[in-house]
């Protein structure tokens, strides 16, 4: 069983590293065809770069001190299977509270998984962190007005919960099907 498990994560960090060099790959045919975008790439590029070299270990850091201090029967009572409505409020109460680039909610996301929330609790919560900030709500009414903030955050929550429910349901079945075999 080890030695599949050594295998499995060998195979997924050449496909990781395949993924990489095709993109690299790309970009790189992309930039000998379209030799003008060169510089505004590369900018872009660095300062992204820059922003993850700033940020990814922080988060990295938080997720360790959360696999570890956070059991795992937390997460299963509050986000897990049996967690009902209440599970669905809090993902979607911890994905509007953030402020911050979506991509620091993925470790996060996996960090949860593991510890055995619902696939559609996760789904909302990284739905929420995406389109639901406590901050942004608080612009949108200055700007908009309370008719439209309302009327938007009203179905972003309704179709993000219908969203989670339902890629649950597509997700589930299939990795039941994999553990059969």
């Amino acid at each position: 069983m080890k030695q599949s498990q050594k295998l499995k994560q060998r195979k997924e960090i050449i496909k990781s590293w395949l993924f990489f060099v095709a993109s690299l790959a790309f970009t790189i045919l992309l930039l000998l065809i379209f030799p003008d975008r060169q510089t505004a790439v590369l900018k872009s590029s660095w300062q992204i770069f820059m922003e993850m070299i700033v940020i990814l270990p922080a988060v990295m850091l938080l997720i360790g001190f959360f696999a570890v201090w956070v059991p795992n029967e937390m997460v299963v009572k509050l986000l897990g299977k049996t967690s009902g409505i209440k599970g669905i409020g809090l993902s979607l109460l911890f994905g509007a509270l953030p402020t911050g680039p979506l991509y620091i909610a993925f470790p996060l996301s996996a960090a949860l998984i593991s510890k055995g929330a619902r696939v559609s609790n996760i789904v909302i919560f990284l739905s929420a962190w995406a389109c639901i900030k406590i901050p942004q709500e608080m612009v949108e009414l200055q700007f908009l007005g309370v008719r439209f903030m309302a009327l938007r955050l009203g179905l972003t929550i309704i179709f993000v919960i219908i969203m989670g429910v339902f890629i649950e349901q597509i997700v589930e079945p299939k990795a039941t099907q994999k553990g059969k075999k």
